[in-house]
């Protein structure tokens, strides 16, 4: 994770910062999303019945592939120099575009949207979060997730 200094913050403000690497969504990591959440719909936990929908096979939660944005987004998040701690203020907005199918590959796409110091010593930084589909167009999704940080 980059640090910068305060100063530098807002000029992070319209960039984007890169790409993750590359995750594969298998249908292990799929079972235990649902096992833990207790989402277990066909879709996601069954091979046989998911092959004959639209979608051809499993596909994962739509909040299974949200809950790896801090994972994807750690190595490329910008952080204030100084950072005491960092937690998740939640998300502006999620927009679902298309399913995960399970054995795809993803990577997530972050750039800066922008930088608010909330009080002194607190930043909040919104940036968009893309979660890209090797080999496909449209992405799983867009979000903007809220990091508040505390220097």
């Amino acid at each position: 994770m980059p640090f910068v200094p305060v100063s530098q913050l807002q000029s992070y403000v319209g960039k984007e910062l890169g790409r993750s690497q590359w995750l594969t969504i298998d249908q292990q990591r799929i079972n235990q999303f649902a096992e833990c959440t207790g989402d277990h719909q066909f879709i996601h936990v069954d091979p046989v019945k998911a092959k004959h929908t639209p979608f051809g096979s499993t596909i994962a939660h739509g909040f299974l592939s949200l809950s790896l944005i801090p994972m994807l987004m750690e190595s490329l998040m910008i952080m204030p120099e100084g950072l005491k701690m960092a937690v998740n203020y939640g998300l502006d907005s999620v927009r679902f575009i298309q399913p995960v199918k399970v054995d795809s590959r993803v990577r997530l796409a972050v750039s800066i949207l922008e930088v608010t110091e909330k009080r002194p010593g607190q930043w909040l930084i919104k940036a968009q979060a893309t979660l890209e589909i090797e080999g496909e167009e449209k992405p799983a999704y867009i979000a903007e997730p809220l990091t508040l940080c505390f220097v």
